[in-house]
Order: C-alpha cells, then sequence, then structure tokens
C-alpha cells in the first residue's frame, strides 16, 4: 500500500526534514536566479549579441521551452530515480549552461547555453515538491509548498541586486561565471544534505511501492484531471510574472518608462519581498480551499489582469510608483498558481507525484513562452528600428492577454471536472501486474 505519511516507526526528525528540504530549496533558489538573470540583463543582451526584440526573445523562449518540454521526463525519472540525483545533476548542468554563456559572444552559442540551464533548472522544483509528502505531514506540506516557492523569489533579489551590481560593475563575463560556481556549490551541498526519505534506501523503497513503467505512468499523468486542473491554475496564476520578471518587465520599465536600471532593480525587488510574504498565506488559505482552489485561482487571474489594464491604459507612461504598485499586486496574486500543485499532491497516485506535477508546472511557463515571443515579435512590428517606447509596449502586450483568455477558458473548464473518487486508478509498476494505491 502507498501511504501519504510516515508511520509512527519512522516518523522523521522534524529538524532533519527541515535541513533536507532547506537544501533543496537552496538548489531551487540557484535556479530561479539563472532562470531571471536575462530579465536584468536583457538590454546588457541586445548590445553583446547585436540581436533586436524578437530574437532577444528567443533567448527566454528556448530556455522556457526547454524546461517546459522537460518537466514530465523529469518528473518520470525523479519519481524514479529519486529527488537527490535530480537536484545534483541538474544544478550541475546549470552550471555549465552559464559558464558557457559567460564565456561566448556569439549569439548561437548563447542560445544553446540557455538550453542547458532550462534544462537543468527542469527537475528543481519538482525535486522539492517529491520530497515534501515523504518528509511532511500532508496538511503541512501546502504551507511547505508555498514557502518553498516564495524563497526561491530570492533568486529574482539575487539577480535584481547583487548580480546587476556584477553585470554593470566588472562585467558580462564576470557576473555569469558567478552563476556558474553559484550552480556548482548547489550541487555539493544537495549532494551533502539531501536524501530521498527517512531511513534508509531500503525502507524508502518499500514505503513508495513498485513505480509503474513510462508509458503507464505517462498515460496515469496525462489521464487525470487533477493535473490539468493545475496545468492551467498554474497557466494563468504564473503568466504575468513569468513575463515581467524573465524578460520584459526591465525593458518595459526603462525603456518603456524612461526609469534607470537601479531604479527598475527595486521594483524586481519589491516584487520579491511581497511574493516572499504572500506565499505562506497563501499556503495556509490553500490547506483550507480544498475543491475551491480553481476559484481562487480565477479571482486572482481577473485581479492580475485589472492591474495590467490599469497600468497600461494611459497613453503617457507611468511612473516607479505605479510600477511598484504592479509588481506588488502581481505579487502577492501569483502564489496562487501553486495551489494546483496541492490538488495534484491529493489526488495523484504518490508513485507519480513527480510526473504529476510536472505536467501541472508546465502550464504557466508554456504561456510565458508564447506571450513572451508574442510580445518580441509585436515590438519589432511596431517598432523595426529597434526604439522601442511606451506606445509599442502597450501595443505588444495584447499579446500577453491573448495568452491570458486561453488559460482563463481552461481554468474555468477543468474547474468543473469531478475529481473524485480520491483514490487513483491503478497504475502498472514496471514489469508488474497493476496495483492500487493510496493518493500521495
Amino acid at each position: 500500500m502507498n501511504r501519504t505519511r510516515p508511520t509512527a516507526s519512522r516518523r522523521p526528525d522534524p529538524r532533519r526534514a527541515v535541513a533536507v528540504w532547506a537544501a533543496a530549496t537552496a538548489v531551487y533558489v540557484v535556479a530561479i536566479l539563472g532562470r531571471t538573470s536575462f530579465g536584468v540583463a536583457g538590454v546588457d543582451a541586445i548590445d553583446r549579441f547585436g540581436v533586436d526584440a524578437s530574437r532577444l526573445a528567443v533567448f527566454t523562449a528556448v530556455q522556457v521551452g526547454v524546461y517546459a518540454a522537460a518537466q514530465i521526463p523529469a518528473g518520470m525519472l525523479i519519481d524514479r530515480w529519486g529527488a537527490r540525483r535530480s537536484l545534483v545533476g541538474g544544478a550541475l548542468v546549470m552550471a555549465a549552461g552559464q559558464l558557457v554563456l559567460a564565456a561566448t559572444a556569439g549569439y548561437p552559442a548563447a542560445v544553446a547555453a540557455r538550453v542547458l540551464v532550462g534544462a537543468g533548472d527542469a527537475g528543481a522544483f519538482l525535486s522539492v515538491m517529491r520530497l515534501l509528502p515523504t518528509w511532511f505531514d500532508m496538511r503541512r506540506t501546502p504551507l511547505f509548498t508555498q514557502l518553498t516557492s516564495a524563497l526561491g523569489q530570492a533568486g529574482q533579489f539575487l539577480s535584481a541586486v547583487p548580480f546587476l551590481a556584477l553585470l554593470h560593475g566588472p562585467g558580462w563575463t564576470p557576473a555569469f561565471t558567478a552563476l556558474a560556481a553559484a550552480g556548482a556549490l548547489v550541487a555539493l551541498l544537495a549532494w551533502l544534505a539531501v536524501r530521498d526519505a527517512p531511513g534508509d534506501a531500503a525502507a524508502a523503497g518499500a514505503a513508495a511501492g513498485p513505480g509503474p513503467g513510462p508509458r503507464a505512468a505517462l498515460g496515469a499523468v496525462l489521464r487525470h484531471p487533477a493535473c490539468w486542473q493545475g496545468f492551467f491554475t498554474h497557466f494563468t496564476g504564473l503568466l504575468s510574472m513569468g513575463v515581467f520578471t524573465l524578460l520584459w518587465g526591465m525593458p518595459l520599465m526603462t525603456l518603456g518608462q524612461g526609469m534607470t536600471p537601479a531604479a527598475a532593480g527595486r521594483v524586481l525587488v519589491w516584487f520579491t519581498v511581497a511574493t516572499i510574504a504572500a506565499g505562506p498565506a497563501v499556503g495556509l488559505l490553500s490547506a483550507r480551499l480544498g475543491a475551491r482552489r480553481p476559484a481562487a485561482a480565477l479571482a486572482g487571474g481577473l485581479i492580475i489582469a485589472a492591474a495590467w489594464t490599469w497600468f497600461l491604459a494611459p497613453a503617457e507612461p507611468r511612473g516607479p510608483a505605479a510600477a511598484t504598485a504592479l509588481a506588488v499586486l502581481v505579487a502577492v496574486c501569483t502564489p496562487v498558481a501553486n495551489t494546483g500543485f496541492d490538488t495534484v499532491r491529493e489526488r495523484v497516485d504518490r508513485r507519480v507525484l513527480a510526473a504529476g506535477t510536472g505536467l501541472a508546472n508546465m502550464g504557466g511557463f508554456l504561456a510565458t513562452m508564447a506571450a513572451a515571443q508574442g510580445i518580441g515579435l509585436a515590438l519589432d512590428a511596431a517598432a523595426p528600428d529597434g526604439a522601442y517606447g511606451w506606445a509599442d509596449f502597450r501595443l505588444a502586450f495584447l499579446a500577453m492577454a491573448a495568452v491570458w483568455a486561453v488559460g482563463m477558458i481552461g481554468l474555468a473548464v477543468t474547474s468543473r471536472a469531478d475529481l473524485a473518487p480520491r483514490r487513483p486508478r491503478p497504475v502498472r509498476p514496471a514489469g508488474g501486474r497493476p496495483t492500487g494505491g493510496r493518493p500521495g
């Protein structure tokens, strides 16, 4: 039987559980740092690689596309081989990508480097999510889900302050070399501190039960309505944050509003602070909402859309205070995107949990990829000479609105899905007969 929480005989030590979670979360923080580094380096990248807006957007589209495409395969590997190996290997791949990016001045090599960063990043969050129900009581996992996501935004702070200072001080190569070094350090930390489960490997394997084969695991995930509900919850909740922090926030503020890079960096810091502050509260709320989580996600999506409409409505650019207000409001609503992971964790078989979480996690990043590329194409169409202004950004951000509408329709449809019964379908272990199991 696939148990959802440790038995009394092997209940993990709380301090040990927190230490494992903290080490795994450190890898996720560095993953966010690497993921958002182009959000503050976008204008510098235009000069370094001699590209226009649409080719600049390729950096984010490729990285996010690789990340999104790798979610289900990465989740299946984590379910089969464990979170620790994924964290170590992913951090080293990210470090390799940042090192290539530090050394190259060629556009194709830089795009290839971002492919490595996206591939290495793919398993970081999923690994932490896979560890939570093993090390913590299920009643506490929604809180730790939001704490993980909130603390991960410290990576946004690191990119907006120390990384930006390195970029505009020592320069491009030292800044991205520092990112590579950070990846190597957290890989070592994960190897030393993370364990896949309390007790020895045999006990962990017995607790998890026999794992399904790849085809059975994929089928179980794709058929499960909770995974698709999580997909569109993440789609609508993360879209705006992804577009703003991964690529177009800094150009919007500096080129569109005329803010200095330092002032725009302060807006991103406020974004990070608001996200960290809101995350735990949303986690406690998610634990109480249960089946009403999609309603909260729909409300959050509407609030974010209203905030962007207010911000972009005037014909003349708004000032730094308005950018800060937008960032804070979006940041407060964004953690709702993670409530879909709680539904997946409660409804999906533990043995395919990381794969199911991977499908849900794809939503926001596919939306970000589509919107970021759409904005780049629209900017080039509006200003072929590359002199992007406020009016060009107002027009280009309609691409984000179109993607948002698709996500809201998907969320409205999947929120009506019947997730009962709570007991999942049996999935076939690799080389064995179908087995049942309690949801994890």
